[in-house]
């Protein structure tokens, strides 16, 4: 007999192009860096708990044999990410904070 496994990564491409994980909110860039960083997958799935053990481990086997392929995708995701960081440096930035949300209350 001659059974053939596949199982299927649990990673879906939302509408904005982003690859997210196991059908949650989790993006593939969160859990590749916390790999990156040193995070074992099981220390990965206690920060992410809407993630499954494996699915994380297939998610990581994934990236490792597809790495080259997939870091395109990562330069792209790093300039957005950088070029949001940008834009809403100012708006978030701690230096005048308290003044702006008096002038917003004032506003209304």
């Amino acid at each position: 007999m001659n059974a053939e496994l596949v199982d299927t990564i649990p990673l879906s491409k939302d509408a904005h192009g982003v690859y997210r994980v196991g059908g949650s909110r989790v993006t593939l860039d969160l859990v590749v860096r916390a790999f990156n960083r040193g995070a074992t997958p099981e220390e990965i799935a206690q920060d992410f708990p809407s993630l499954q053990l494996v699915g994380i481990y297939q998610v990581i086997g994934y990236y490792l044999k597809h790495s080259s392929e997939l870091a395109e995708y990562f330069d792209r995701r790093n300039l957005e990410e950088q070029e949001m960081l940008d834009t809403y440096q100012e708006e978030w930035s701690p230096r005048g904070f308290r003044e702006r949300l008096l002038a917003r209350r004032a506003n209304r």
